[in-house]
């Protein structure tokens, strides 16, 4: 990789999970701060498809942990934000003027969707130049109509992830990215290549073996075979289709 860098490119190469936060509270004026940073963003069209709730409420925290899958930090970190692709705003608009926005396109919600990523991508880089740290909640679509009844989100809006953010209390380690030459193709796509994957493969298992002291010994293949050989939330179907998304 060539030398070419910044202080933008350091801190984003610098970007960790953190689970682990102080007590130390974060102003809401930082808060603010982080979610106008996330609204920066592109948004297709310039629909502006993305809401975001704070949940400060400690029943709803608790609620949102064990709809997570008992995640403790959702309930314990200073800050838990939930993203959610909001088509509902937009069609309350047009209702305003007396149109009837069609719905259920899988296009609008293709872009609800990376709308929202791309807003919380934002999000949490700004929150990291500012000292936090944070992890996505991906966890959230385990139960997502107990999260939509905590949250009172009406139809066309999905929780897409929640986002915990604190300053952080532990130092993880970077976790090394497949080699930008297994990611990176030129004008046609690419086939795998085993020998790079075979490197990749060591990197990362060393790295989880420092990481771990040796508690846990697996690499890229193993993740992917264990993470990828099973039925991923069958159950989300149904409940976009309950929420009027990939109607048509």
């Amino acid at each position: 990789m060539s030398n070419v860098n910044s202080a933008v490119i350091e801190q984003m190469m610098a970007h960790q999970s953190i689970r682990k936060f102080t007590d130390d509270d974060v102003p809401q004026a930082m808060i603010d701060t982080i979610v106008a940073a996330g609204q920066a963003a592109s948004s297709s069209s310039f629909v502006q498809v993305s809401s975001v709730i704070q949940v400060t409420d400690k029943a709803k925290r608790e609620t949102l942990q064990a709809a997570s899958g008992g995640q403790v930090y959702v309930g314990s970190c200073p800050v838990f934000l939930v993203f959610c692709a909001d088509l509902k705003r937009n069609q309350a608009i047009c209702a305003a003027q007396g149109i009837d926005m069609p719905t259920g396109f899988a296009e609008q919600a293709l872009i609800a969707s990376i709308d929202t990523a791309l807003f919380a991508q934002n999000s949490m880089l700004a929150a990291e130049s500012l000292g936090l740290g944070g992890v996505y909640i991906g966890g959230i679509r385990n139960q997502p109509q107990v999260v939509t009844q905590c949250l009172n989100l009406p139809d066309q809006v999905v929780p897409l992830f929640g986002m915990c953010l604190g300053y952080p209390a532990q130092d993880p380690g970077l976790k090394p990215r497949l080699p930008l030459a297994m990611v990176l193709h030129q004008d046609s796509y690419q086939d795998l290549d085993e020998q790079q994957l075979t490197s990749y493969n060591q990197v990362l298992s060393d790295y989880y073996q420092q990481r771990t002291k040796g508690k846990l010994d697996t690499n890229f293949s193993e993740h992917i075979e264990k993470t990828l050989n099973k039925e991923a939330r069958p159950h989300m179907l149904g409940y976009l289709q309950d929420q009027g998304w990939f109607t048509k």
